[in-house]
């Protein structure tokens, strides 16, 4: 089997990068490149034998670049550190790179809803994580930032968990800060149908998790996580057309 680099960018992600760092001792190496922790993060990727680098934070996509571009192996398997490999994917993943079909590989991302895993018969979100490090590289997307590859992708088996906001007011924060990341990358872009998308979307965005991935078999958490999707939907669109005004008075 080739060499795999398991990558993974910190900030203070004590709470959840040692389950990560397990997931990823079948790998070759564990690359974490950190941007200033102040908590156990570092003390923990040292325990389990990473390679670590510092750098400041350089924004979601060139972060994690810099990471990649740290790595040794052939491949790269790409994880936050609030997610972790499941072993039934770590089997996967061995049992595919022993003769490789494609150049990359999208995983299904199984959620952590508040307080309870979503259920078995939700729809997983489908990423774009495990690539041939010379065909793969990351957007410019702010915030949501993801791989690309130069070459075929496929769909693999091999589920990995992301361990969600444990609170309301912990997602909340976050999309509040995500939103807020948005402005600067679409405010200068036409945006067709504007007001459209503001009075349609957050409905839409809802809909597609609650009935489209049935977060719906999750009761109140698939609930919640549902709604809290749709406010993020308004709050992209709506901080656009604030930014907007606030340019057009200042002119």
């Amino acid at each position: 089997m080739p060499r795999v680099s398991g990558v993974v960018t910190t900030l203070d992600n004590g709470a959840t990068l040692d389950a990560c760092l397990a997931s990823l001792a079948w790998c070759d190496e564990r690359v974490v490149l950190d941007s200033g922790s102040t908590d156990a993060t570092l003390a923990i990727a040292a325990r389990h034998g990473a390679r670590i680098a510092q750098q400041p934070f350089a924004g979601y996509g060139p972060q994690k670049q810099a990471a990649i571009d740290l790595a040794s192996g052939e491949w790269i398997l790409l994880l936050d550190a609030d997610e972790h490999l499941t072993d039934a994917g770590r089997a996967a993943i061995q049992r595919e790179l022993a003769a490789p079909r494609a150049d990359g590989y999208r995983l299904p991302r199984q959620e952590w809803l508040f307080w309870r895993w979503a259920h078995p018969r939700s729809r997983a979100n489908w990423q774009l994580r495990l690539f041939r490090k010379g065909a793969g590289r990351m957007n410019a997307v702010p915030v949501h930032a993801a791989p690309i590859v130069d070459g075929r992708v496929l769909d693999l088996p091999a589920p990995f968990r992301h361990y969600g906001e444990p609170t309301l007011a912990d997602r909340v924060d976050k999309v509040n800060r995500y939103s807020t990341g948005l402005v600067a990358h679409k405010r200068g872009k036409r945006i067709r149908f504007m007001a459209l998308r503001l009075l349609l979307y957050p409905t839409v965005a809802f809909l597609k998790l609650y009935l489209g991935k049935r977060y719906f078999l999750g009761g109140w958490a698939g609930y919640f996580a549902a709604r809290t999707q749709a406010f993020y939907a308004f709050l992209k669109y709506a901080k656009v057309l604030e930014a907007r005004r606030q340019d057009a008075s200042a002119e």
